[in-house]
């Protein structure tokens, strides 16, 4: 099973939030190169990074010359989100690098540019994440309910030639209170589709929980909180997902 360490940006520093709440920042104070080069040092094979600046607003972020920079500095590849919600961004993301671009609120409010996305750079380099709160969708950096069910969405994201989506369960991220296992599996049965676990991982017993998974399609975990909180070293979770 793939461990995915997280690197949420804002501002160009790392930090983390509770339950995707922008007003609930922790700042932390390590470099995100530094912090991107330490990850892949101690075994990570993959980074998962998120523009909180471009999720949260429509203005240009500050952080896209920083992604830039991260993506120089490391060998390993990239999963990227964060206001993606146009074709351009896209594109510009993946001739950034990106190796894989995850949109989310163009997944649900437009699902013919998600299709002309898949068309143009194909199924395995676009994913879609899916944030929900109480099994409905959540878009617009997490402020705005989507009015589908999650499941639904998976679904359909799936008929339109996606071939991964990262499930987050909202009121769990950033609360080290453990994932949402009944909700990753339904999304994964229901679907048919490779899912990426994501928020709440607070110990090494939550990622021996998901690698029990895979027989559903559930191959990677997303882990941020507990690593920068000192829970468990990245070390220490890859040799619990093996």
């Amino acid at each position: 099973m793939l461990i995915i360490p997280a690197i949420d940006l804002q501002k160009g520093k790392c930090v983390r939030l509770s339950q995707g709440r922008k007003q609930t920042t922790t700042i932390y104070d390590g470099d995100p190169i530094k912090v991107a080069k330490d990850f892949e040092l101690a075994g990570a094979h993959m980074l998962h990074i998120i523009d909180l600046d471009a999720a949260f607003s429509e203005r240009r972020s500050p952080n896209r010359p920083l992604l830039r920079e991260i993506i120089r500095a490391i060998q390993i590849p990239v999963q990227f989100g964060g206001g993606l919600r146009k074709p351009d961004d896209v594109k510009e993301v993946i001739e950034l690098g990106v190796t894989r671009a995850i949109v989310g609120t163009l997944a649900v409010e437009s699902p013919e540019t998600l299709k002309e996305l898949v068309q143009s750079f194909g199924g395995d380099r676009i994913a879609v994440g899916i944030d929900a709160k109480d099994g409905e969708v959540m878009v617009r950096g997490w402020e705005q309910a989507g009015k589908i069910r999650a499941v639904d969405l998976a679904q359909t994201v799936g008929k339109a030639g996606i071939e991964r989506v990262i499930y987050t369960d909202v009121a769990r991220d950033g609360m080290l209170t453990g994932l949402n296992i009944e909700q990753t599996v339904l999304i994964a049965r229901e679907s048919g589709l490779k899912v990426t676990a994501s928020g709440g991982v607070s110990s090494l017993d939550d990622i021996e929980r998901v690698r029990q998974l895979s027989a559903f399609g559930v191959d990677s975990v997303i882990v941020g909180k507990a690593l920068y909180e000192g829970r468990f070293t990245l070390k220490e979770a890859l040799q619990a997902g093996v």
